[in-house]
């Protein structure tokens, strides 16, 4: 049983620096594909400008969502995101 221990720790700490060298090359090939123009994520279904508009007239999201036929989560999401640039922006000079 004694001998076990010092073969387990071994087995432990090779699995990690594996496993760490793993992560260390999906990184590098992340980054290199972002530096190659690479997106990455889901591609948008909605097009924000539709849920802009009615905003913009006063409707409220929950009946954008119904006109739209998509979840008001989704409106919502958009509508903070286009806070949130607009922070950026007006921060930034």
């Amino acid at each position: 049983m004694m001998a076990l221990v010092p073969k387990v720790a071994w087995a432990k700490w090779l699995c990690r620096t594996y496993r760490l060298r793993i992560l260390e090359r999906t990184n590098e090939g992340r980054l290199e594909a972002k530096a190659n123009g690479i997106k990455f994520g889901r591609k948008q279904t909605v097009d924000r400008q539709k849920v802009l508009m009615p905003r913009e007239q006063g409707l409220v999201a929950t009946k954008i969502a119904k006109q739209l036929k998509i979840g008001h989560s989704t409106v919502y999401q958009v509508l903070t995101s286009v806070q949130k640039c607009r922070k950026i922006v007006l921060t930034n000079p």
